[in-house]
């Protein structure tokens, strides 16, 4: 390892800030550059959502009974956009494997600037993407008859969710991105999270499951995030599940952070 490499726990404070966020912002600029160049990223991300939204309204949605008297599309839609988050992380797990077999992490490493630079750069890149991705596919269901009377602090509540949920998901990807031994290694990690919002109450009641199944789906945290994210859109009290699907994000990402951390460190030090 370099010793040119500014580890943020030797400086002061204010200087390791600001350094921090000076490296963070520029290389965050160079990763967001790769993906404007390569704007099917993004859009193959939100593809696959709304062919599946579209699949479960046109198709699916009339024989399915919710139990509840709104729309299925906005019964569903909370759980399409978990979906469309957990399909976009993959790639962070992609960028970040090609960076480290490709050198680029040398290099990094051998100019003045914080590790974890290097790493909160790809997660934050992961943030934006995916947020375009989710305002993809909001406007296409909106186009399809989505309507929420959710206040300007109800839309900033669901938002603040799908950060949580993303930046979970993109540190869970930061470790896959470190591990794998190949490319496709690297984004297999997130076909599970691709399939738990089916195993949850996002597009069927739990009730309707059998007693094992309906037990794992409503006890996992897409099933409290998806119930949270309805409350808002329906402008309906927020109850337990808010507090329960808030556990379960800021365990899962400071977890998946420190991992990420140790890895990392492991991985070039």
């Amino acid at each position: 390892m370099s010793t040119h490499v500014l580890d943020e726990t030797h400086v002061p404070s204010g200087r390791s800030l600001r350094h921090v966020l000076g490296d963070t912002g520029a290389l965050t600029g160079r990763s967001l550059r790769h993906v404007l160049r390569s704007p099917d990223t993004i859009i193959t991300t939100a593809l696959t959502p709304i062919a599946l939204m579209l699949l479960f309204v046109y198709v699916f949605g009339g024989a399915i009974d919710t139990g509840t008297d709104e729309p299925y599309l906005d019964y569903m839609l909370p759980g399409i956009l978990l979906i469309t988050i957990a399909s976009g992380v993959a790639y962070t797990a992609y960028r970040l494997f090609l960076d480290l077999q490709g050198g680029i992490f040398e290099r990094f490493h051998s100019m003045p600037i914080t590790r974890s630079s290097v790493l909160w750069a790809h997660v934050l890149t992961s943030l934006t993407a995916n947020l375009v991705s989710v305002a993809l596919v909001v406007g296409v269901a909106l186009l399809m008859g989505f309507r929420t009377g959710a206040s300007v602090a109800g839309w900033l509540a669901v938002a603040g969710i799908l950060v949580l949920f993303t930046l979970a998901l993109t540190w869970i990807a930061v470790i896959a991105g470190l591990s794998a031994t190949s490319v496709d290694g690297a984004s297999a990690f997130s076909y599970p999270l691709i399939l738990l919002p089916f195993v949850s109450s996002a597009f069927a009641p739990t009730d309707s499951m059998p007693a094992p199944v309906a037990w794992f789906a409503e006890n996992q945290p897409v099933t409290s995030i998806v119930a949270t994210l309805r409350a808002l859109f329906a402008e309906g009290p927020v109850g337990t599940d808010t507090w329960i699907s808030l556990a379960w994000l800021v365990g899962v990402l400071a977890l998946a952070h420190a991992v990420a951390l140790a890895s990392y460190h492991r991985k070039t030090g």
